[in-house]
């Protein structure tokens, strides 16, 4: 008998994939990557449990889920309740592959204020057409049987009935299993952070929600010039770096020329104006006096270069681009 679990790293997914395994199941890990949550933590526990882990990428999926996901947003831009329902219909699809019987994941009734009430793990269940087939250790005996508890290939009295959003059964559980390194509850998605949020707002506002606009999101000052550019300034010389790599295909590159300063790419379709404006906010980050003139090169990957001179354009004004 094998099982899927769903396998982040955290706490409660580590102890669903324990219970099951501890009953004699062979358990896969099943992770997922994408822009806004990569499966580190998940390997570092596969690893110590000495599990397989499978990994998928769901970038291209997410990023239609916050075009508009069917059952909204959490306090942020979240989709939690449809992305819950995605991975597990992922997790299904690769069943029969696999060899496996059944998919668990670590979800504990109560523990999530939208996506881990009754009514959110109804509609994963429902969504992800795993319905019977879908088991949560940590919280089963607060719900009904499902058909791996029906059939005997998991006995419902060494599963738990937990409730609620305190951590404290989970951690005495962790101390008498030994299992002493999991991610922080405070981790994971990048999608719960409110100033990540807005500017994966600005960029669903823009229609520029691209795997690539979107990993500029991670690094350096972010500033929306027009309706059709977008600029990110790097803080420091290893955004400054980072930034070389992930420039978006067909986006310029801006940098002071005599000056020490940030490199920043301007993203989108921009025209003179915001040429002029992308200028004048990298030359108020470089080693510039406030009205001196600055010659500012721009140029793009495949050769094609220009240059042009600003004055640094004023902290407030700068400010008021900030998004």
């Amino acid at each position: 008998m094998k099982a899927l679990a769903l396998l982040s790293g955290g706490l409660d997914s580590i102890l669903a994939a324990r219970l099951v395994a501890d009953q004699g199941i062979e358990v896969v890990g099943v992770s997922f990557v994408s822009p806004f949550f990569d499966a580190a933590s998940a390997q570092r526990a596969a690893d110590e449990a000495g599990i397989e882990l499978v990994v998928i990428d769901l970038s291209e999926d997410i990023l239609e889920l916050l075009r508009g996901p069917k059952h909204g947003f959490g306090r942020h831009v979240n989709p939690c309740i449809d992305c819950h329902a995605l991975m597990v219909r992922r997790a299904a699809e690769r069943m029969q592959e696999l060899g496996a019987s059944f998919v668990v994941t670590g979800e504990v009734v109560g523990q999530r204020p939208k996506s881990q009430m009754r009514f959110g793990l109804e509609v994963v269940e429902r969504e992800s057409r795993l319905k019977g087939y879908l088991l949560r250790p940590l919280s089963a005996r607060l719900l009904s049987p499902t058909v791996p508890e029906e059939s005997g290939w998991v006995d419902r009295e060494k599963l738990l009935g937990l409730h609620g959003r305190t951590r404290k059964p989970q951690m005495e559980l962790a101390s008498e299993l030994g299992v002493t390194h999991y991610a922080s509850p405070a981790g994971g998605c990048l999608l719960t952070d409110e100033n990540y949020s807005r500017g994966i707002r600005d960029l669903i506002d823009h229609d520029s929600l691209s795997v690539a606009d979107v990993r500029l999101l991670s690094v350096g000052r972010q500033f929306r010039l027009s309706e059709r550019a977008k600029l990110v300034v790097g803080r420091n010389h290893g955004e400054n770096e980072t930034l070389f790599g992930l420039a978006p295909p067909g986006s310029k590159l801006v940098k002071t020329v005599d000056r020490k300063g940030p490199v920043a790419v301007l993203a989108g379709e921009p025209n003179d104006e915001d040429l002029e404006l992308a200028a004048g906010v990298v030359a108020r980050y470089a080693d510039t006096s406030k009205d001196e003139v600055v010659r500012v090169h721009v140029w793009t990957e495949d050769g094609s270069s220009t240059e042009c001179n600003v004055t640094p354009l004023r902290p407030r004004s700068v400010r008021e681009l900030a998004i």
